[in-house]
């Protein structure tokens, strides 16, 4: 099972595997049903999830359902208890949008729900991060999880995040990151797909965040929260809902 989703994942373009996703989540959510682990996304149990990872692959981390991984159950807890996504107005815009957050958020009625990506067939808008077409001050939230890691720029990228979102809104963006690092590392020289794997856990990443991600934000005038919501919840929670200890949600706020 795991050599056969590592093949899948390094083989076939994502855009493809989110269209045959429709297909396939059912299947997996039926087959695997049971009552050890629950995705809190949509309240289904299962008696174990799927293995998931490009260089390395994770165990029980994939949710058959929502296909959700650690970190989307992780900020959909903490979006749900900590803050008022779900029930106040809000204009959103939701770089990249996740499959398990997607079609939830885009039923939420208190939302004015737009997503973007250059790629992604479930982009509204298809547009470049390094030069978004919004005015200034345009959100009251932005989502952009998992996309920095990829642009060359991310500099430029933090930049127009902070000119498109009004002042008094907030942002997360999560990315993947070595706490253990106290410095990013990035080479521009590493150009070959698995060396970008070996080097950066992903063959189209083009860095490793470490802890100065944070001071990063900042530089560009965020003021940002390291909120470890984890901590939050109880041993039995974080094993239940497949999670990450410790894990860090960036949240940001202009």
């Amino acid at each position: 099972m795991k050599k056969l989703f590592k093949a899948i994942l390094n083989l076939i373009p994502r855009p493809f595997l989110i269209r045959i996703s429709y297909w396939v989540r059912p299947v997996l959510a039926f087959a695997m049903r049971g009552n050890t682990y629950t995705d809190p996304i949509d309240g289904k149990s299962y008696r174990s999830f799927l293995p998931y990872g490009y260089q390395k692959q994770r165990d029980n981390v994939l949710a058959p359902g929502t296909l959700s991984l650690e970190r989307h159950r992780l900020l959909w807890l903490y979006l749900k208890n900590e803050t008022d996504f779900f029930t106040n107005p809000k204009k959103v815009l939701h770089f990249a949008p996740e499959q398990a957050f997607y079609k939830r958020f885009r039923k939420q009625t208190n939302l004015d729900y737009t997503t973007t990506d250059l790629k992604s067939p479930l982009a509204d808008i298809k547009a470049d991060i390094c030069k978004l077409p919004f005015e200034d001050n345009s959100f009251d939230f932005i989502l952009c999880n998992h996309v920095l890691e990829h642009i060359p720029d991310d500099t430029k990228a933090m930049q127009e995040l902070y000119r498109i979102l009004k002042p008094g809104g907030m942002g997360i963006f999560q990315i993947p990151q070595d706490l253990q690092r106290e410095t990013t590392f990035e080479d521009n020289a590493i150009t070959d797909p698995k060396e970008r794997a070996a080097v950066f856990g992903q063959y189209d990443h083009v860095r490793v965040y470490g802890r100065d991600y944070f001071d990063k934000l900042r530089s560009i005038g965020f003021k940002v929260e390291e909120a470890d919501y984890t901590k939050k919840l109880t041993a039995e929670q974080i094993k239940r809902y497949a999670l990450a200890p410790g894990e860090i949600i960036p949240v940001c706020y202009k």
